[in-house]
């Protein structure tokens, strides 16, 4: 009988501490906030009087371990100091290890594979925090407090004559295999690529349980592969009926009566330069002389806000995605198809209403005058990106004149901007030449030539100008007036200290005394490198040295650019900041008050959250169609650089198509291998043999994994 009683007190244990679980999820989501008992239990879903007496033993026990506060009798609010615990950010590595990212601290805190407990990757956790062994401090997971995500991508595998499967999924994104129960196959089959949803977690269970919400197909295929990647980073790559009805029924017609509240500007020159394959014009050019000999140059930007109002499931829907995503074969666009490719699209030869920065500059590019404001414009031509780089180089052909106009005034204005300290990264970007099945069938580097710097500096000064006049009054004092800002912070001087020692070992020389030196040294590093063997590993060291760039209310500057104010305004197409951006402007035009700051840094903030989603599934793309470019190329031999140096390999570049690949440190049997981070190099301890980032090396390409997007490479003596 006493075995009996101590077995049920065990389980009703169990069943306060998930209860407990609940408890401190529901008050985590506003953990300022002071609740009740029964507050507490309506927001857990406990509300029958057996399972209230049930939150309230719970309470006891969370109050009893100090996880909770009693601030009056019967009120509770988290306790956000329990000694040695804190909260903050998981992000696992390939090993299974994890580091937690905690605001205010310096360092990251590491989790042991052991101790992350129920955590994925990405999870607000509360750790508890123990030096082990007298070394650094490590931590271990409490309790998740906020799950990032609860759909993955992975793979059925199928338990033979069992009536369950697993999911193994494909990333470091989820650090354990989710369990399906027959029931929850969704029509899949076994080695089907899936997108699963995690349903429950149960306390003591190793795995999580989960149901099969979409089947994308076999593995490896190219239709899979491409919506396994916008599935994993959860980017849709359809819109829903209602959204694509709502867009349907736009107005797509020019009006007298809204040309009257614009400037008409469509007897004036103007036209847009773009890559071959654009489809969404989202910026154009127009250029007269005026008496005075001066030019008017105007930056006209589709006026996405006259139609995308807000309010309106277009531009929820418009919000949620807040970027348009451009992977190797296809763009997932933030609009419907019918405003991004038609109404707001600035095509040639056809009245389209626009949001305009003008300005007059004198011959030196010097601004003499400015204006901002709504207007209609006729676009009399569609260049190329390589059509109008042969009207600067051959000084021939249809508006040559204007473009070559354009050019020199363009190069005046970036000449100043890296004389005030602007940094230009100049990296050519990864393209591939594809069949009518999306084969990739070659390689080829897109390079920024002079039209590309001339749209370039046009868009800088736009954005830069419409940045000053919210935030600047006439005598040049700050406003305050509530904006969104594209943000740019110092670069960390740790990680600049490490590019400078690491440079050094090529002979190359940095100043580091303040900021203007940076960006002179970083300027000439960039400039001196051009053309040599270590190009591209020491411009991904510079480039991974500075901050990364995001959207924010705070003013603090762009570091990359050299300006004390920026935004995003030139396109409100393909990026909702934009969209906020001539929204805000229109408001201040028309004697609008400061809005609302903190609504706008959490629109701010999300953004920037699907900006780097976008881009990692754009990287993602990239090396999928890398790896079945290289499919074709088995056994055979590159010279090759290595770019990047671990604890268990280092990777190499093939220079020419921009493949990379690993070598890990078990297959090098010639010596045993040992790491050195400070030398981003790994050294043989027998026979010193040195293989450093930088260096040339002959590989062999020996496997190529389409589902992993990995390529391994052998070393070739």
């Amino acid at each position: 009988m006493p075995k009996k009683r101590k077995y049920i007190s065990q389980k009703n244990d169990h069943k306060l501490q998930e209860i407990g679980r609940l408890i401190l999820r529901f008050m985590n989501e506003n953990s300022t906030k002071i609740y009740n008992y029964k507050q507490i239990a309506e927001g857990i879903d406990y509300k029958n009087p057996r399972q209230r007496e049930l939150v309230i033993q719970a309470l006891h026990k969370l109050q009893a371990a100090e996880r909770i506060k009693e601030t009056e009798k019967g009120k509770y609010i988290v306790n956000l100091n329990i000694k040695g615990t804190l909260t903050g950010i998981i992000d696992f590595n390939q090993s299974g290890n994890a580091y937690v990212n905690v605001e205010g601290l310096e360092d990251d805190i590491f989790i042991h594979s052991k101790n992350v407990k129920d955590a994925l990757q990405g999870d607000k956790v509360l750790i508890v925090t123990y030096t082990y062994k007298g070394k650094k401090l490590e931590g271990s997971v409490l309790e998740v407090l906020e799950r990032t995500r609860t759909e993955f991508v992975g793979t059925l595998q199928v338990v033979s004559h069992k009536d369950f499967g697993f999911v193994v999924c494909d990333k470091k994104t989820i650090n354990t295999d989710i369990f399906i129960p027959k029931g929850n196959f969704g029509g899949a089959n076994d080695g089907d690529k899936v997108v699963v949803k995690m349903t429950e977690w149960k306390p003591g269970d190793k795995n999580p349980q989960g149901e099969i919400i979409q089947v994308l197909g076999a593995p490896g295929e190219h239709e899979t592969e491409i919506h396994s990647i916008l599935a994993e980073y959860g980017l849709p790559y359809q819109f829903p009926e209602e959204v694509e009805r709502d867009a349907d029924k736009i107005d797509r017609s020019i009006n007298d009566e809204e040309v009257a509240k614009r400037w008409d500007m469509r007897g004036i020159t103007t036209f847009t330069i773009d890559p071959k394959d654009a489809k969404d014009f989202d910026d154009a050019l127009s250029i007269r002389k005026l008496e005075n000999g001066n030019w008017e140059i105007g930056v006209h930007i589709a006026d996405v806000s006259h139609y995308v109002v807000p309010g309106t499931i277009l531009d929820d829907e418009a919000y949620q995605r807040a970027t348009s995503v451009y992977l190797v074969d296809r763009v997932v666009p933030m609009l419907p198809e019918v405003l991004s490719n038609d109404v707001c699209s600035l095509r040639p030869n056809e009245d389209k209403y626009t949001f305009s920065a003008v300005f007059e500059l004198d011959d030196d590019a010097n601004i003499k005058k400015q204006w901002f404001g709504r207007t209609v414009i006729h676009s009399d031509r569609r260049f190329t990106y390589e059509e109008a780089q042969e009207r600067i180089e051959t000084k021939q052909g249809d508006l040559q004149e204007e473009i070559n106009v354009l050019d020199r005034l363009a190069k005046i204005m970036r000449a100043e901007r890296i004389r005030k300290g602007a940094i230009t990264f100049d990296r050519s970007e990864v393209r591939f030449n594809l069949d009518e099945n999306n084969e990739p069938v070659g390689v080829y580097f897109k390079i920024s030539k002079d039209s590309n710097h001339l749209i370039e500096e046009f868009m800088l000064l736009a954005n830069k100008k419409v940045s000053e006049f919210i935030s600047l009054n006439k005598k040049g004092d700050v406003t305050q007036n509530t904006f969104i800002y594209r943000v740019h912070d110092d670069p960390d001087p740790a990680k600049l200290e490490s590019l400078r020692d690491f440079v050094s070992t090529f002979g190359y020389k940095m100043d580091l005394a303040n900021s203007k030196k940076v960006a002179e040294s970083l300027n000439k590093l960039l400039h001196d490198v051009k053309g040599k063997g270590e190009e591209n590993m020491i411009e991904t060291l510079a480039m991974r040295s500075m901050s990364k760039a995001v959207y924010s209310t705070e003013p603090i500057g762009h570091y990359g650019l050299g300006f004390d104010f920026y935004t995003h305004f030139t396109s409100p197409i393909r990026r909702y900041p934009d969209l906020i951006a001539h929204r805000l402007l229109q408001h201040y035009l028309d004697g609008g008050k400061s809005p609302n700051k903190a609504e706008l840094e959490e629109k701010a903030k999300h953004c920037s959250s699907m900006e780097r989603l976008a881009a990692d599934a754009e990287r993602d793309s990239i090396k999928f169609m890398q790896v079945k470019f290289m499919e074709k190329h088995l056994g055979e031999t590159f010279t090759g650089v290595i770019s990047g140096v671990a604890e268990f390999g280092f990777w190499v570049e093939i220079p020419e198509n921009g493949a990379e690949g690993l070598i890990k440190l078990r297959d090098l049997v010639d010596d045993s291998y040992s790491y050195d981070a400070k030398t981003h190099a790994v050294y043989g301890m027998r026979h010193g043999k040195r293989y450093q980032l930088g260096d040339q090396i002959q590989i062999k390409v020996v496997k190529a994994n389409l589902i992993q997007k990995q390529l391994d490479f052998k070393v070739v003596e």
